[in-house]
């Protein structure tokens, strides 16, 4: 059985980019907001993580197809639910997954992982 990964370079990019932000962008880690995204991902992280883990398992390789399937397959089935307070956050978020996404893409040696990216980095 395998589970949900986060490919290096898809986490280094990500990691990059939230790094970048500016304080403008870093204002909306509020008290508030992360204490109500910290309650909601309590609440549903299980039912996320084999969310994940199944779309994961179920999508066509490579990894890095993998990835993006299943992330953006349970981002858009979650998303909805959030809480209010963590919109912000979202948007933030929206963000950073759309600029990872273009830098993969535009970073890939391998064609399906360039198509992999491109498709999924609209978002949700």
């Amino acid at each position: 059985m395998v589970d949900f990964t986060v490919p290096d370079k898809a986490q280094n990019t990500m990691l990059a980019v939230v790094l970048g932000l500016s304080e403008a962008d870093q204002a909306v880690f509020t008290e508030t907001a992360c204490a109500a995204w910290n309650t909601w991902a309590t609440q549903n992280g299980q039912a996320i993580a084999a969310d994940l883990d199944t779309g994961y398992r179920n999508a066509a390789g490579p990894v890095c197809n993998k990835f993006a399937k299943s992330s953006m397959a349970t981002i858009k089935k979650y998303s909805p639910n959030v809480p209010a307070a963590t919109r912000e956050l979202e948007k933030l978020a929206k963000t950073v997954w759309k600029n990872s996404m273009e830098k993969l893409a535009a970073k890939a040696t391998n064609a399906d992982c360039r198509t992999a990216y491109t498709g999924v980095k609209a978002g949700w």
